[in-house]
């Protein structure tokens, strides 16, 4: 199914809603084009006024599945019909064993990760909670108080992961002071490399200077708990690092007896062709977050670390609404799809788009770069290649100009379109989409 336009946009109906919205929401939510969404299925979302869109942003990356996916919905009823709050934090109920046993067993050897030895899962409702927990764990477990992250990571908005976000400052301003004790060094983002460098002469200089610079002027080793990574940067703007700054990484935590922390909340559950983007890199976490995709719009997070960290007692956290009966039904459905068949779809749909992508910098001046994994996908636009200076309000025009063709794009990072479709996409709505991005590209050249 592609997308059809009925009216103009806003339509009536939709225009009333947004009317009513401004009224009664907080005006902190960002919108970047007057979507109102009255019903979705798969890849496709549908407006009050009838306007049928195709979704390359999946709700923020969130729904895997499609939106809707028969075999969720299933789940979702059938649980809610028998079951829809206990609070696991208190009591027992077996799907949030299932679905813990499930996880530790991706995340181990012999599963997706192939990590060894055994892990246990802490359940919350979001990405941000995910951190959250992984922060308190840390200092929990190593008993020290520092932590180190990078330069365009986004890690949440609560007060512990804002603190590890350095993406844009409106999310920090008028918030601070926020946690204390976070250091944040320059990420491997290859095309704007703080060093200078290029692949090719990289030393990993972004993974050095922690140790020369951070750790020798400014925070010992020995007090930090942890180091918190995205394996693809999301909301810095999609930026692919190579598989030696994870390697380089893992070295330095393992010397100075600090944990790693990957976020992958929104680059893990098959979005990148792999059910985790760590998968690409060989990287092992101490602590996984997950969140996003993990349950196809139903809120749930999880926490997922090697089971000696959780040395954490009986209230030292908990979650009420955390692994929900029916949040945690929708995840289970939603691995099982993940596993029979998504994961690979992502991975072969993804290699079929980016293959029209790819070569965009060759054919249109205000292209930068391409990059990304299966089905995450950033195209970074500047105002000239050789300078690279960014072009933000041209990635802005571009993002509202597919609104109006019919196609849901977001921006991520200061400059770069970002592309997430569910991964139930096809390749005739990879191609539309393909297309209508290279003709909005095309009218801005």
């Amino acid at each position: 199914m592609l997308p059809k336009l009925m009216t103009s946009l806003p339509g009536p109906k939709a225009k009333a809603i947004i009317d009513r919205d401004d009224h009664v929401i907080s005006p902190s939510y960002t919108r970047s084009y007057p979507l109102v969404a009255a019903r979705g299925e798969g890849a496709i979302v549908e407006d009050p006024d009838g306007n049928r869109f195709l979704d390359f942003a999946a709700g923020i990356a969130v729904v895997a599945t499609g939106h809707c996916h028969p075999k969720v919905v299933k789940a979702i009823q059938e649980q809610a019909a028998k079951l829809i709050h206990m609070s696991g934090t208190d009591f027992y109920y077996e799907n949030m064993v299932q679905l813990a046993e499930k996880l530790a067993a991706l995340v181990s050897t012999g599963g997706s990760l192939g990590v060894s030895g055994a892990r246990r899962v802490y359940f919350g409702n979001s990405g941000t909670e995910a951190i959250e927990a992984a922060i308190k764990l840390a200092r929990y477990h190593t008993g020290r108080g520092q932590f180190v992250a990078f330069v365009g990571a986004f890690h949440g908005r609560t007060m512990g992961s804002l603190a590890l976000t350095a993406s844009k400052s409106v999310q920090k301003k008028g918030f601070f002071p926020v946690m204390p004790g976070v250091h944040h060094m320059p990420y491997a983002y290859c095309y704007r490399c703080a060093y200078g460098k290029t692949p090719d002469s990289c030393g990993v200089e972004c993974v050095q200077a922690i140790e020369t610079e951070l750790f020798r002027t400014t925070v010992p080793a020995q007090e930090v708990a942890a180091i918190f990574v995205e394996p693809i940067q999301g909301e810095g703007g999609y930026v692919v690092p190579p598989r030696k700054f994870f390697d380089e990484l893992r070295k330095l935590a393992d010397k100075h007896g600090i944990l790693l922390a990957v976020d992958e909340v929104q680059c893990g559950m098959g979005r990148t062709g792999k059910m985790f983007a760590s998968e690409h890199f060989g990287l092992q976490p101490d602590i996984l977050a997950l969140a996003k995709g993990i349950a196809s719009g139903m809120p749930l997070g999880a926490m997922v670390a090697r089971a000696e960290l959780m040395t954490w007692k009986p209230g030292a956290h908990a979650s009420t609404f955390g692994g929900n009966p029916v949040a945690v039904a929708a995840s289970l459905a939603t691995i099982e799809l993940l596993e029979q068949e998504l994961v690979a779809n992502a991975e072969r749909v993804g290699a079929h788009l980016m293959d029209q992508l790819r070569d965009l910098p060759q054919r249109i001046p205000i292209v930068g770069d391409v990059r990304g994994l299966g089905l995450m996908i950033g195209i970074e636009l500047v105002r000239d290649q050789k300078t690279k200076e960014r072009a933000s309000d041209l990635r802005d025009k571009v993002v509202q100009m597919c609104f109006e063709r019919g196609l849901l794009v977001l921006g991520a990072g200061p400059n770069t379109i970002r592309l997430c479709p569910p991964l139930v996409i096809n390749q005739d709505q990879a191609d539309f989409a393909a297309q209508t991005i290279e003709e909005c590209l095309g009218l801005l050249k």
